[in-house]
């Protein structure tokens, strides 16, 4: 019922009740690569009354409903909205290494399908995109200068510089984007951009203080050398004729970080105002009131009815003749609590773990050799970097548990009575399989749901960089890659979790679940809170680690958290831990590699 009111919300919210058509597109572009996008067809956009349009896209490692907030806000106020999945992302054609500015990455291929559309007035057609989508924009601004008829008339940049020299000029400033009407949002604490470097590539100003830099005042000034006596301010639209027409250039300076850009009610009202300023909205509404928080809300709704289903579906199985026989009573048996050896052994693996993740991903993160296989660097049977790395990261962590368990049983464990296989650490083969079964079984009908409600509604369920979205087959292969890795580490943390650390804490069983869930996301927690602390404080990032590491690290820590609240439940019903284990593996592998950045060599 939850994923049900979720679909039937989303849908609602983003059809503006039923007034905006949204359709699943796929087509053979320009380009000869196969593209997928989600369009938003507003019912006054017609033949005879037609509409500007936008091709929207997300960034990398990314898909096309991460522009959920800026195609619903568009689409009700009379724009056509293309939101594009570029080619390497989603359900489009994986990218070639090399071939990164292909067709604007998808985006100008996009734009060419928009001119054509009978409802679209082509003289008003706007791109933008975040972070890498802003790249494929510059891409595209690009190819649309070579075209015998260019199209794009207004561009903005989101979280993403623009491009504002010219490297076949000896590097001088200049005007790429033209007579277009050009803006580019520059959050105060973005991971990546709007920094000035000096000669041997030091940063000189954190990016709260871009609009202070020649770039930024060239910018504004239409890419020109910046005259010292004119500098412009951040938030005030400037025009300037160039050609003989007036052009508008405006820098946006949001205090937000980087991936926060499209789920920002900020940064979304800024879209809306900068389309009615270049192009003129359709519909006039404020661009303060804004409604796809709604479509959020339900959105997140079917995350939880989705979780929620992975546990009481398994139960339900266990009730069928099929698994009958992995229903277990003795792990729902009254549990003591942990003497003071016990919860010595219990804490001490629990800050050792803790330290061993932090360690881990700190230490992989600053290795060239994985550094290569993370960002595609070079031909490499990963063909999805991000998650390969997230996938070794998760199997040392698992490596690490094993030794930890095995050392607590052989010094502490055995002796005060653990029974290996009366906590179902050793189930026998034909349960270990049978189990390995009702957990495929429950990963195929949760993601069942997933499909009835993208063909229904068009929706999934996601909230901000967390998301279960519907997949083409192909995801399916390149799951088996990645799964062994993820299935060492949950299958381990469920043994742990439930075989070695299970009892009762404050005469309460949930504290003992809450406090391992708290720890299994601990070390990603410290993580996060000390680069952005450190980057709140100082304008820049803590030294040696990446951005792009931390913010790998938001829906992980989501992930570790709810994994361990289901692996215990299950554990409670069956008295095996591989069961929701193996379950945990195989859902979050599989939404790894359907949210991500593809790459061919």
């Amino acid at each position: 019922m939850l994923c049900f009111v979720s679909a039937l919300g989303a849908s609602l919210v983003q059809t503006v009740g039923g007034t905006v058509a949204v359709k699943d597109m796929r087509w053979e572009t320009a380009s000869g690569m196969s593209m997928s996008a989600l369009l938003y067809k507003p019912d006054s956009a017609t033949a005879t009354s037609k509409a500007p349009v936008i091709i929207t896209s997300h960034g990398w490692w990314n898909n096309r409903e991460m522009q959920d907030a800026n195609s619903v806000e568009l689409s009700r106020r009379g724009f056509v909205v293309i939101s594009i999945d570029m080619y390497g992302h989603g359900n489009s054609d994986y990218l070639t290494r090399g071939e990164e500015a292909k067709g604007g990455t998808g985006m100008y291929d996009a734009v060419q399908l928009a001119a054509d559309l009978p409802y679209v007035d082509a003289a008003r057609i706007g791109t933008t995109g975040h972070s890498n989508g802003a790249r494929a924009a510059n891409f595209s601004v690009a190819l649309d200068n070579d075209a015998d008829e260019p199209l794009i008339a207004a561009v903005l940049l989101v979280d993403n510089d623009g491009v504002y020299r010219d490297p076949e000029a000896d590097n001088e400033y200049f005007n790429l984007y033209g007579t277009r009407d050009v803006g580019i949002v520059a959050d105060q604490y973005d991971e990546f951009f709007f920094r000035s470097y000096d000669a041997d590539g030091v940063a000189l100003t954190a990016p709260r203080d871009f609009i202070t830099t020649s770039n930024a005042q060239s910018f504004l000034q239409a890419g020109t050398d910046p005259v010292p006596t004119d500098q412009r301010k951040a938030g005030e639209v400037y025009t300037d004729t160039i050609d003989g027409r007036a052009a508008m250039r405006v820098i946006y300076t949001p205090a937000e970080t980087h991936p926060w850009g499209p789920f920002s009610q900020t940064t979304t009202g800024t879209v809306v105002s900068f389309f009615d300023d270049a192009l003129g909205e359709p519909t006039a509404i404020a661009a303060g009131s804004q409604v796809w928080q709604f479509k959020a809300l339900f959105n997140g709704l079917g995350l939880v009815g989705f979780a929620i289903f992975l546990v009481a579906f398994t139960r339900a199985l266990l009730e069928t003749r099929a698994f009958a026989s992995l229903r277990s009573t003795t792990a729902t048996m009254t549990i003591a609590p942990a003497g003071r050896t016990g919860l010595a052994w219990f804490w001490g693996g629990l800050v050792l773990s803790t330290i061993v993740s932090i360690w881990s991903y700190v230490a992989l993160s600053q290795s060239p050799a994985m550094a290569t296989i993370a960002f595609n660097l070079a031909p490499s049977v990963f063909t999805q970097g991000a998650v390969a790395f997230i996938a070794i990261w998760a199997a040392l962590n698992g490596f690490a548990a094993l030794v930890i368990m095995a050392v607590s049983y052989v010094v502490f464990g055995r002796k005060s009575g653990l029974d290996l296989r009366l906590a179902g650490v050793l189930p026998g083969w034909r349960t270990f399989f049978h189990g390995l079964g009702l957990a495929l079984a429950v990963a195929v009908a949760a993601f069942s749901i997933i499909f009835v409600v993208d063909y229904f509604f068009q929706t999934d369920f996601r909230l901000w960089v967390l998301a279960v979205k519907a997949f083409t087959p192909d995801k399916l292969a390149i799951a088996l890659l990645y799964l062994p890795f993820f299935a060492v580490y949950y299958v381990l943390n469920s043994v742990a979790i439930n075989s070695f650390n299970r009892f009762t804490m404050l005469k309460k069983e949930w504290v003992n679940t809450a406090i391992l869930a708290l720890f299994n996301a601990l070390g990603p927690i410290i993580l996060v809170v000390a680069q952005y602390t450190t980057f709140f404080v100082t304008g820049e990032l803590i030294p040696g680690f990446g951005g792009i590491f931390s913010i790998w690290l938001i829906p992980v820590i989501v992930f570790l958290a709810v994994t361990a609240v289901i692996s215990r439940k299950i554990y409670r019903a069956t008295n095996n831990p591989y069961i929701g284990g193996f379950l945990n593996a195989l859902v979050v592998t599989v939404i790894a590699v359907t949210n991500t950045l593809t790459f061919t060599s």
